[in-house]
């Protein structure tokens, strides 16, 4: 069966580096997690968009202890931490760079949602991150701030808007993503520290990934 070396991010040893079975199992190194990551692409703007789209809020240079509140109450049970882990120079440079454009959706209680497009290339503009606090799911609000974010991503100068999920993220992601007119066409495998193990966030966070 063939195999492919794959090295382990973070690992700071001579150690051997773990070997991908392309057409079987793979173990894991202790404390490692590992993700299917599915990216979407859309390249065509949407021909009519609909008229109720959710209001979406510009949020320029946003105080990062807000943002990762928000960030966190979206994402934590999907293991969202790549932004959580960041020092905080490193994660102002991206959310003050004015090519990072950062939207809120807001409803009666507050901060619901959370759009974030990365336009560094105006041609090629990414929704980096994407996604509803638990209590606005399952009320059709999805469809719409999509709507709403493609609508800001959308420029003369975009040839394609693009996004990725993984099997971390809701089971629902890619069926979402499609339905609202976005084209599989690459795969990846993510492997990382599981971040429970490490303390940077707690680990009851994310249960139905078990701890090992």
């Amino acid at each position: 069966m063939p195999r492919r070396p794959i090295g382990v991010e973070g690992q700071q040893d001579a150690s051997p580096m773990t070997l991908l079975n392309l057409d079987g199992y793979t173990d894991l190194p202790a404390g490692k997690i590992a993700a299917v990551v599915t990216y979407l692409e859309m390249l065509e703007r949407p021909a009519s968009p609909p008229a109720d789209l959710l209001p979406l809020r510009a949020v320029t240079s946003p105080d990062l202890a807000w943002y990762r509140r928000l960030y966190a109450a979206i994402g934590l049970d999907w293991l969202w931490t790549s932004r959580l882990l960041m020092e905080d120079a490193a994660l102002a440079a991206i959310l003050h760079h004015p090519a990072n454009a950062l939207f809120v959706a807001e409803g009666t209680g507050g901060e619901i949602g959370i759009v974030e497009l990365d336009r560094r290339n105006p041609a090629d503009v990414e929704i980096s991150f994407f996604g509803l606090v638990p209590g606005a799911t399952g009320q059709g609000l999805g469809p719409r701030m999509m709507a709403a974010a493609l609508a800001e991503a959308w420029q003369p100068e975009t040839r394609r808007v693009w996004l990725h999920t993984c099997t971390l993220d809701h089971p629902g992601a890619v069926t979402f993503y499609r339905r609202c007119g976005f084209t599989p066409y690459k795969r990846a495998i993510e492997v990382m520290d599981d971040p429970r193990l490490t303390g940077a966030i707690p680990r009851e966070a994310a249960p139905r990934v078990p701890l090992i």
